[in-house]
């Protein structure tokens, strides 16, 4: 089985971003649609974003990152309200997605 993992790093601050809203939305039907997401923890990482009962098929999905959400908290002001990265998922891969942050740039890589 597949799995999408993630963990974000504040370039700008040089920590890992705590508690920063995902969502991971998966392509059908010409639509989105929402099955997993979570909050990063104190390692800025969402090791696991979706249930037991979720099993991630080949497809388009897509991770959404509320950083306006997190940058308000800090007290910044952020160039980008949330942070979207759609990526194609081919069966029986694992897919570890990072996200470099800061408040006014962002870059990202499949990583292992």
């Amino acid at each position: 089985m597949s799995q999408i993992t993630t963990h974000i790093l504040d370039t700008s601050r040089g920590e890992p971003a705590v508690d920063v809203t995902i969502f991971l939305y998966q392509y059908q039907n010409n639509e989105w649609e929402a099955i997993g997401g979570g909050a990063t923890n104190e390692d800025g990482r969402l090791p696991d974003m979706v249930g037991d009962d979720v099993s991630l098929q080949e497809g388009t999905y897509k991770l959404k990152f509320a950083t306006e959400e997190y940058y308000e908290g800090l007290g910044i002001n952020t160039f980008f309200p949330f942070v979207e990265v759609v990526f194609y998922l081919m069966p029986g891969e694992n897919y570890h997605i990072p996200l470099l942050l800061s408040p006014y740039g962002y870059s990202t890589y499949r990583g292992s």
